[in-house]
């Protein structure tokens, strides 16, 4: 089998989907309730560019919570709220894909690109995701909030795997593609290609600032041709 010499990595949320997040909060939310009985909430929180273990973590600090206890209770939390977003998710969430993501997919796979996944989702909720909005076939890996505490070390990760599973040339090229600050700078903390679309809340001069090596409006407007060789 020849491998792949592209790993192309997308952020979820304001990138490959936009909007989607309501049941993913209240997960959050509900996960907190249901292991330590604290009514949490992300009212005024942004959440935009986090991991979820972190988002969990301020919640907790906000309740009152010490870090032996967040330490503590962190498994569990995480567990739950998985479990709760599984059970209550919205049932289709293809309305919610950014404009031309099958697309791109498509031609990145047709080009004999591999396509994985870097996000601050919990892993369950960030493949469910992916499964509702119709786009699973397309990724053969993945790295989540439970891999790592930072967004640079999930990109890390996601690599490691691909290599690891025989996905990819030895010299392949990586490219990150996200909609906030933090995918770019975690791009640039591994030497990554680092591309920047302007589809989530992040806007185009926000962007600009951190200097990414490609800044579109939307997945559209890449060269898929010379991101994938």
């Amino acid at each position: 089998m020849k491998l792949s010499e592209s790993l192309v990595l997308f952020d979820i949320d304001g990138t490959l989907l936009r909007g989607a997040g309501q049941h993913h909060r209240e997960a959050l939310v509900e996960g907190i309730r249901r292991v330590t009985g604290c009514m949490a909430t992300l009212d005024g929180i942004s959440t935009s560019g986090m991991l979820d273990r972190d988002l969990i973590t301020i919640m907790l600090r906000a309740g009152g919570a010490s870090g032996r206890q967040i330490r503590a209770s962190m498994r569990q939390i995480a567990h739950e709220c998985q479990a709760y977003y599984a059970e209550n998710c919205r049932l289709d969430l293809a309305p919610f894909v950014c404009p031309g993501v099958p697309e791109v997919l498509g031609r990145i796979r047709s080009l004999g690109g591999t396509i994985g996944l870097v996000t601050g989702n919990l892993s369950a909720i960030g493949w469910k995701k992916i499964e509702l909005a119709g786009l699973r076939e397309f990724f053969a890996v993945g790295a989540f909030a439970e891999d790592g505490k930072t967004r640079a070390r999930l990109a890390q990760v996601a690599a490691r795997r691909a290599k690891r599973l025989r996905l990819l040339a030895k010299n392949a090229r990586i490219s990150l593609i996200g909609d906030h600050a933090n995918d770019v700078l975690a791009a640039k903390a591994n030497g990554f290609q680092s591309i920047a679309v302007a589809t989530g809340l992040s806007s185009t001069e926000e962007l600009a600032a951190t200097e990414p090596d490609i800044l579109v409006s939307d997945l559209l407007e890449l060269d898929l041709e010379r991101l994938v060789d």
